[in-house]
């Protein structure tokens, strides 16, 4: 018979455990009576209250937990990331801006690929200073396919390169310090000839336009005429930011999908306790089978998304390669979350779209979810070419 350190058993490491109830006292303590405050669509907490509630969070060890210890950051692999990140989607900010910001916001992990300058420059600065940062890589030609449909064009002229081009969806472009912007300086192809660059805010020839959507935090439009970007601020090699941008985005879903499971599990919970107090016809809203089995099935699916992230995370964290762990992982979790937040509308009738309550919020921001990051469908046309081709 074999013994229990043989038997294959699976549980989240103690360390993890002990974050997770970390961080969700400090949501339930700190950041949402700050949040409750905040007209319901805000996405930003008042400048004086977000830097209190921030040293707060670097006092408890919470602050770019993403990022390398040994620049400043909190050291997480991807498993912890994921433990963070669905207890910081846990407000009414959630599903876009993780615990109000109180965590800090980690520069994009690809920064760390750069030279020591760049990240001393960037990555360090970024994490000491709070700087907001975005990644620029679709454009109106198709989101979807960057590697094959990047237009905006980089041409060495010395020692710079004067880029050309429209960014579209680009979150932050309006507001943050510094991005990188993905460019090709190559033939078109599958990936080939594409170059990533850092750029910093304000550089001549650099715009951004608000697009307006259905959540409230907007993306832009981020227009580049005749900009120059000091070779210095290349990242990485010329014409292989396919690769950067390919590690960015896989690693990138992960944590992404632990968010919406957040978002969906406490929506679960606001309708579940509605439902405990909600006398209809005689009898208890949770005594009526139809609202019975919408919270089972909501329950059983984020338990199915929550282990099927973690096994992505898992995965990741062994060195394994999880383009389709990521991507399961991803869809499962954004569709998931889609059905359980639809749920938990119907049960509360009229008040899940009330505006006292978060749940029209949450229900049109994770409709957005299914797109950003990849749509579904295109993730489920990758995964299908992986399964076809072994």
């Amino acid at each position: 018979m074999l013994d229990d350190t043989a038997s294959g058993a699976w549980e989240l490491p103690e360390e993890f455990v002990l974050l997770r109830e970390t961080v969700r006292r400090f949501m339930a303590d700190e950041v949402r009576p700050l949040e409750e405050r905040q007209p319901h669509d805000a996405y930003a907490l008042p400048e004086d209250a977000l830097r209190q509630l921030q040293a707060k969070a670097k006092a408890l060890g919470l602050w770019c937990l993403a990022s390398p210890a040994e620049y400043g950051g909190g050291g997480l692999n991807l498993l912890g990331q994921v433990v963070v990140a669905e207890e910081a989607a846990k407000c009414r900010m959630g599903a876009y801006v993780p615990a109000c910001g109180a965590l800090g916001i980690d520069p994009p992990s690809v920064i760390w690929l750069g030279n020591e300058a760049q990240k001393q420059k960037y990555g360090v600065e970024g994490i000491a200073r709070g700087k907001k940062c975005f990644v620029a890589i679709s454009e109106a030609a198709g989101g979807s396919d960057p590697g094959r449909k990047i237009q905006t064009r980089a041409v060495r002229d010395g020692d710079h390169y004067v880029m050309n081009g429209t960014k579209m969806w680009i979150t932050a472009a309006g507001n943050a310090d510094w991005g990188i912007v993905f460019a090709r300086t190559g033939e078109a192809g599958k990936g080939g000839g594409i170059t990533a660059f850092i750029l910093d805010a304000g550089t001549p020839g650099m715009s951004a336009r608000e697009i307006g959507v259905i959540r409230s935090y907007s993306p832009y439009e981020m227009v580049l005429e005749d900009v120059r970007v000091p070779v210095e601020n290349r990242l990485g090699e010329e014409g292989r930011g396919f690769e950067i941008c390919q590690k960015w985005l896989v690693h990138a879903r992960v944590p992404y999908a632990a968010g919406v499971i957040g978002v969906a599990q406490e929506a679960l919970r606001i309708a579940t306790e509605w439902a405990r107090g909600r006398h209809v016809h005689k009898s208890l809203l949770a005594d009526k089978q139809a609202v019975q089995w919408m919270i089972a099935d909501s329950e059983i699916e984020l338990r199915a998304a929550r282990l099927l992230t973690y096994q992505a995370a898992w995965n990741g964290d062994l060195g394994r390669d999880i383009k389709t762990d990521a991507s399961i992982a991803k869809v499962y979790a954004t569709e998931t979350a889609g059905r359980v937040i639809d749920r938990c509308v119907q049960i509360l009738g009229a008040m899940g779209v009330a505006r006292e309550l978060p749940l029209e919020r949450w229900y049109r921001e994770l409709r957005i979810k299914r797109i950003g990051e990849g749509p579904s469908e295109v993730h489920r046309m990758v995964l299908s070419r992986e399964l076809l081709r072994e």
